[in-house]
């Protein structure tokens, strides 16, 4: 197999590999219902169990292929992303197939922002005939997982981990990038000790033009819906909408469940609209107000990104914590099982 470089119209090294891509395009199209479309009947789809393989996997859905230097191996989360390895530095990667229609719009956020450590970069892209692939550094996981294996977590680490993810948001607003779909999955480890977080997922996101974030489009996963989105007719704060989002975020790691939970869609939505939850004792008095400032029924009243970022919690050394919570073993704070269906927004 012959693989030609071609010249790179981006900052990023592009390869075209020659020959038929062996995954149909077709599979990889992005489903996106609005939240203004009727909900579905059951559970939210942030809300439902992690669901099963119907049977047996067909042989031909999916084998090993080469793509460039590159061997895709088995599938990860979702159609469109595969673990691949480099075959020559046995280097592990995680590849992101697309089609070719839809690479440009995918591709964008990445080349508006420039270099942070706390957003992840593309390694390296490589051109098919139909598909696209795009390969980023290889991950240790993503905090949803993490958080429901610890059931929630101790300030001190929150600290630690919350502060990156403030980071990459506030980088991405200051780059006017609004990511919509903000979520504790979107934010992948970069290293075996769970320590370092990056924004890896930018798919979802809306490059503003100018100061105006005013946006009208709605999607995102409903649990962490703003409810300015849910209530408005008209556009709305981009970037505020991603504060409360944010703000979701923080209380799911802190508590060990989504502020506002209901089995039935349109409960949900009504306990989002009216913005009323509760926060356990158990956390400090700092971890209260800020996920209170990001929490707020009216966007003009939340923080902005940056100055999430100069909040005193976000200013405890981990040899003082602000707080230490109480064991996580308390049966009540679950997260719940994300599903594919919380990629489709």
């Amino acid at each position: 197999m012959s693989v030609n470089l071609v010249t790179p119209t981006l900052p990023l090294r592009l390869k075209r590999v020659d020959f038929e891509d062996a995954h149909d395009s077709g599979a990889f199209k992005c489903k996106r219902p609005r939240l203004s479309q009727p909900p579905s009947p059951g559970l939210a789809p942030c809300l439902r169990p992690l669901s099963q393989s119907p049977g047996p996997a067909d042989p031909g859905d999916h084998c090993v292929s080469r793509i460039g230097p590159y061997v895709l191996l088995e599938p990860t989360e979702g159609t469109q992303t595969y673990r691949a390895v480099h075959h020559v530095t046995e280097q592990e990667y995680i590849c992101k197939v697309t089609s070719v229609k839809k690479y440009q719009e995918l591709i964008a956020p990445y080349t508006q922002l420039s270099a942070h450590e706390n957003i992840s970069q593309i390694s390296e892209v490589v051109m098919g005939e139909k598909n696209i692939y795009i390969f980023f550094e290889r991950n240790y996981g993503d905090m949803h997982a993490y958080v429901r294996t610890c059931k929630r977590l101790q300030e001190d680490e929150a600290v630690l981990l919350f502060g990156q993810m403030a980071a990459a948001v506030a980088h991405c607003h200051k780059s006017g990038v609004v990511l919509r779909d903000l979520k504790l999955r979107k934010f992948v480890f970069t290293d075996r000790q769970r320590t370092k977080l990056v924004l890896q997922n930018l798919e979802d996101s809306c490059l503003l033009d100018g100061e105006d974030d005013s946006l009208t489009d709605k999607h995102g996963c409903p649990a962490y819906v703003g409810p300015e989105i849910l209530n408005s007719r008209h556009s709305y704060s981009g970037k505020a909408a991603d504060v409360w989002s944010l703000g979701v975020v923080l209380y799911t790691m802190l508590v060990g469940r989504y502020p506002f939970q209901d089995v039935e869609p349109a409960a949900l939505f009504s306990k989002i609209r009216r913005g009323v939850y509760t926060i356990p004792d158990t956390l400090s008095a700092r971890a209260k107000s800020l996920v209170c400032c990001m929490l707020r029924k009216v966007p003009s009243q939340r923080l902005e990104a940056s100055d999430i970022l100069l909040h005193p919690w976000l200013h405890c050394s981990t040899s003082n914590p602000c707080h230490q919570l109480s064991s996580r073993t308390s049966s009540d704070q679950v997260v719940p099982d994300f599903t594919d269906s919380e990629d489709s927004n």
